[in-house]
């Protein structure tokens, strides 16, 4: 379909650019930005006036429910809820039930994902067969199935030669890691480790349960040289040892949650499980420090960190609450809350939830490669087009997502999603 947006104010956060423009359509991907090409014949047109056009929002972190609860239709209502949130690509991780250690069923999750036509989904394929940590998956099959990357998703792998292992086998074929840093002896508590854990008697999950991992998993990229991606850093000193990596020149990236970046272990009060998550929620000092790695660009990409929640799940002692909230609605209000708590340009709050994670896929991407997270002729026509003045409070009965369980219940956003554009087709309309 041809379509014509007008009047809007177009944004490329790859670039910085801002200003007001038409965007011409057709063939699934962007014709042309400014003045639309002579006999350009529209199908539609949307009229943007006042509103943002901007790159769809890629989602490093977000998990579906498929394989295993295909009985609920969780993966359409969980799609759904990316398209009225503006993702237009989403990375799942592995581990599903059963998980994707297999081709058959990243196949079978990327069809049933075309047929809804939502967003798009990029499966992490496991890094170890059932995530046991014990022997390697056929990494270069689950690529070719359509696999972005192989992690271990929140099953830290304890054997390190299989860590080493994995890591060689991905490096010789140009494959990437992608590993949340948890040391599995230090991580096993719910909260993380300070006065107020201590105060409410939850078990801690100390600092170092991260930065042990990150400099095991540091010295093991220097060995292999693989690209390693780190999920959700949740510490101070987890940013400074990303940054000095960086520095060093070591093929490594990292994102970070939300959820961390905006809320504190304060905010548990008392025993408040939609606080339950993982990684724990950090001290102050912690979430300053993730805020402004994510500004100076030590950390590239922000994330929902989505994890559907059934109620009876949550409806337990803090303690025994299974860790989890909903976010794919909720990450492009969020993130311009961050960005102008900051003082950032819209420009550059957006690359955080689209261009930067798109360079995080990179070649992974094959045929996405170089548009993913882009606005610039030539690219898919991945858009979102929003209204950055409407205001709108976070109800959960009102949210599209299956699990309504969120730590933002009752905060106050601007950012309302009007048009979301997958490859051309108009996926989302606000009603």
């Amino acid at each position: 379909m041809k379509i014509l947006i007008q009047n809007g104010r177009v944004i490329n956060p790859a670039t910085g650019s801002d200003q007001p423009a038409d965007v011409a359509i057709a063939d699934g991907r962007i014709l042309s930005i400014g003045a639309a090409p002579a006999g350009f014949a529209p199908e539609r047109r949307i009229d943007a006036s006042g509103l943002v056009v901007a790159p769809g929002l890629v989602d490093l972190s977000a998990r579906l429910g498929e394989p295993g609860h295909e009985h609920e239709g969780l993966l359409a209502s969980e799609l759904a809820a990316a398209l009225a949130g503006g993702v237009t690509s989403l990375v799942c991780p592995p581990d599903t039930d059963p998980v994707l250690d297999e081709p058959g069923l990243v196949d079978m999750l990327r069809s049933r994902a075309e047929r809804l036509q939502g967003a798009r989904v990029l499966p992490l394929g496991a890094l170890t067969r059932g995530l046991k940590g014990e022997s390697l998956t056929e990494m270069m099959e689950l690529t070719e199935a359509g696999c972005v990357g192989f992690s271990q998703a929140e099953v830290p792998l304890k054997d390190t030669q299989v860590l080493q292992r994995s890591m060689q086998y991905a490096a010789t074929f140009g494959l990437s890691v992608w590993l949340r840093p948890r040391d599995p002896w230090l991580g096993k508590g719910v909260a993380a480790s300070g006065a107020l854990a201590t105060r409410l008697g939850l078990s801690g999950v100390p600092v170092v349960s991260e930065t042990v991992a990150l400099h095991t998993l540091f010295e093991l990229v220097r060995v292999t040289r693989v690209r390693l991606h780190v999920c959700r850093i949740s510490s101070a000193a987890g940013v400074a040892l990303v940054a000095a990596a960086k520095a060093e020149g070591l093929p490594v990236s990292c994102d970070v949650s939300i959820n961390n970046l905006l809320l504190t272990d304060a905010d548990i009060g008392y025993f408040d499980s939609r606080m339950r998550l993982e990684p724990p929620l950090r001290q102050q000092r912690d979430r300053d420090a993730l805020s402004l790695g994510l500004k100076d660009g030590v950390i590239d990409a922000l994330v929902s960190d989505h994890t559907p929640v059934k109620d009876d799940a949550k409806a337990l002692p803090f303690a025994e609450a299974e860790p989890g909230a909903t976010g794919l609605e909720l990450l492009l209000g969020l993130a311009c809350k961050w960005g102008q708590e900051q003082g950032l340009s819209l420009a550059q709050t957006l690359a955080c939830v689209s261009s930067g994670p798109g360079r995080v896929l990179g070649s992974a991407l094959g045929s996405l490669q170089g548009s993913c997270g882009q606005l610039q002729p030539g690219a898919l026509a991945d858009l979102c087009v929003f209204d950055p003045g409407a205001g709108w409070s976070v109800e959960p009965a009102a949210l599209r997502s299956r699990s309504r369980h969120t730590p933002f219940e009752g905060h106050a956003l601007a950012a309302r999603v009007r048009w979301t554009l997958v490859g051309g087709r108009i996926a989302y309309e606000e009603g």
